[in-house]
């Protein structure tokens, strides 16, 4: 009962008084404030690990609060990185399997280790060399929104195929560096916006022979070395940007409410695929899509 209490005393500093502080701290010039935190950390924790992308869902919730670009949006990728810790709690199993592996004591996990790698290496480098291109030319309303309309074609599409065919898939442990590279090169795709990371790497599961569950999962995994990675190179290279669009308690306000609501998000979304399946999110991007196109339009 006392651990509880405990429990519920953290969660009430977090949502009470941690806000109530930040918002004592921060006056920054350009108007980002704690429930700006807390609106894009809500938004990347329930988007993350959705195949309907985070990062077109942050970009416009950032433009529709009128706040500027650069540093706003390196923010987005540290709160992404946030996320993260959701996945580890909830996956602490095979998280763990792989740290012992490493030290040659789980030869399972070593080898999900080694597709990991596999998976993330291609984006990775990618992103590395292109960076700055992907982000001046596709971090905008237009690419997000037909990204999102075409991402959802292609979704529902996959799965009708799949459900005539009656495909079955294996699960994580019996895969192979093939189908690690098959999620990998998929992955690339991500890297515009709207088309969401997670839908990219879970359609390259199935594209690969995995099933629905183990490609969600696989997905979910691979999210640590390649947010993880992505967080840390934008910390690097814009940390300066990011301190000065607020407080730290605000941006610390923005990773707590993203972590927690994507430990809400994954565990909703994996006992949804398997009455659901994907359908109803590919039906989702193509209206927010084409909701998107018309308010530019407008």
């Amino acid at each position: 009962m006392k651990k509880k209490n405990n429990l519920w005393m953290f969660v009430f500093m977090i949502l009470f008084v941690a806000p109530l502080y930040a918002a004592v701290q921060s006056n920054k010039p350009n108007g980002f404030n704690y429930w700006h935190a807390i609106l894009l950390g809500m938004i990347e924790g329930l988007t993350e690990f959705l195949p309907i992308s985070s990062t077109g869902h942050l970009i416009l919730a950032s433009r529709a609060f009128g706040l500027e670009k650069g540093a706003i949006d390196a923010f987005n990728i540290v709160i992404q990185g946030a996320a993260l810790f959701a996945i580890l709690g909830l996956y602490w199993e095979r998280a763990k399997s792989m740290m012992w592996g490493l030290v040659g004591k789980n030869e399972q996990g070593k080898s999900l280790f080694l597709y990991l790698l596999i998976s993330f290496l291609p984006a990775a480098i990618i992103g590395v060399l292109f960076d700055e291109m992907i982000e001046e030319r596709l971090f905008h309303s237009i690419p997000i929104a037909l990204a999102l309309i075409v991402g959802g074609l292609l979704m529902i599409g996959f799965e009708m195929i799949n459900k005539r065919r009656k495909v079955v898939g294996v699960p994580i442990e019996s895969m192979t560096w093939k189908m690690a590279l098959v999620i990998g090169i998929a992955q690339i795709f991500s890297m515009w916006p709207g088309t969401s990371r997670s839908m990219a790497t879970i359609l390259g599961a199935l594209i690969a022979g995995m099933s629905l569950p183990a490609a969600a999962e696989y997905s979910f995994l691979l999210a640590l070395p390649t947010l993880g990675a992505a967080s840390l190179y934008k910390l690097i290279t814009a940390g300066r940007e990011i301190f000065q669009l607020a407080h730290w308690s605000v941006i610390l306000l923005g990773m707590i409410v993203s972590a927690f609501t994507a430990a809400v998000a994954v565990k909703g979304f994996v006992a949804f695929l398997s009455r659901g399946g994907l359908t109803p999110f590919g039906y989702y991007r193509i209206i927010l899509g084409i909701v998107v196109l018309w308010w530019i339009g407008h």
